[in-house]
């Protein structure tokens, strides 16, 4: 019944005239027509929960039917947090400095809330660091994350943090030299994705490594690009960037990226497992995860974790996460 609600609430906001774009876009690429891969659309909609997008992003025109059914959907992935993470607490990971305040344990590095501190405590906080970080308190996406250099007019600075609403200042994080090859430009995060199981344990469903290109965040939507690892850390695929480019090597850097050994990747497993039983209440997170040099430093947690697969046309096997999730969720 969730589902189909869900789908008659989609098909009313639906937005059509994307979703006509999106079908040019695949009708391009598989030289079908429009009308048919609308009517393709529709039909993956109503049997597997599957938006235009989840269509155009998961190649469900690569795909048959019982494909198809492997494949995680933002319907399901919705269920999920519906299910599987109490409302009540959902807020305590929304808010980057409430965040902050539970998990200073796991953070390893500093952070200044703005909205309480004094003048003077973020005159201190400032003292020795050549750059600092600035965060609205409940973006996404990477939007409203800037890099500031730390100079001495400081009133000035202090003054655009406000401006921008940026209450949450934290000290630059560095990461791992191996890391830096990948590219130096941005803080190269792993996007964990972790459900705290009934027996108590807690099993990691997958590990995505998120990669800067060109600008001071990795997000997908700010102009990174994401691939995925195995178990052991190790790259299985090319990474994409939202505009759907491939890339083997780093377009910047030149650094093979299928292949790419993830340092001290037991610890950050062991890390996860730890955090992620925090807060018991919120079982599916997605967590994102900075590979410091002796140790994981954790950036947030996602309790609304994004759907990633990877796409049909760059992994062997075309089967999507459902089987694994059904082990452990009863979705």
């Amino acid at each position: 019944m969730n589902h189909i609600k869900y789908i008659w609430k989609r098909f009313w906001h639906m937005n059509w005239k994307n979703m006509g774009m999106i079908a040019g876009k695949v009708a391009k690429i598989t030289g079908k027509s429009r009308f048919f891969i609308i009517k393709d659309m529709i039909l993956c909609a109503k049997n597997y929960g599957a938006g235009y997008m989840d269509y155009f992003e998961f190649e469900f025109y690569l795909l048959n039917q019982e494909e198809r059914k492997t494949y995680l959907t933002a319907s399901m992935n919705n269920q999920i947090i519906a299910k599987y993470n109490e409302k009540e607490k959902r807020e305590l990971f929304s808010d980057k400095i409430q965040f902050n305040e539970i998990f200073k344990t796991y953070l390893h590095h500093e952070f200044l809330d703005l909205r309480k501190c004094s003048w003077k405590e973020f005159e201190i906080f400032c003292q020795n660091k050549k750059k600092i970080v600035g965060k609205v308190i409940d973006s996404c996406g990477g939007k409203g994350i800037q890099i500031y250099s730390v100079s001495k007019d400081l009133k000035a600075l202090y003054e655009t943090l406000m401006k921008e609403k940026q209450y949450l200042v934290e000290s630059q994080i560095v990461q791992h030299p191996k890391m830096d090859e990948l590219y130096e430009g941005s803080v190269n995060t792993l996007r964990i994705i972790s459900f705290l199981k009934d027996d108590g344990e807690v099993e990691i469903l997958n590990t995505i490594l998120r990669i800067g290109n060109g600008g001071c965040v990795d997000n997908f939507s700010s102009g990174g690009m994401y691939t995925f690892a195995d178990e052991n850390g190790k790259v299985l695929i090319p990474a994409i960037d939202e505009a759907g480019n491939v890339f083997e090597v780093h377009p910047i850097t030149q650094t093979k990226i299928v292949g790419f050994q993830i340092p001290n990747f037991e610890q950050i497993k062991s890390f996860v497992k730890e955090i992620a039983k925090v807060i018991p209440e919120v079982r599916y997170v997605g967590w994102d995860v900075a590979v410091g040099e002796k140790e994981p430093i954790l950036v947030e947690g996602n309790e609304y974790s994004g759907v990633f697969q990877m796409k049909p046309s760059l992994s062997k096997k075309k089967e999507g996460l459902l089987p694994k999730y059904r082990k452990y969720m009863d979705i």
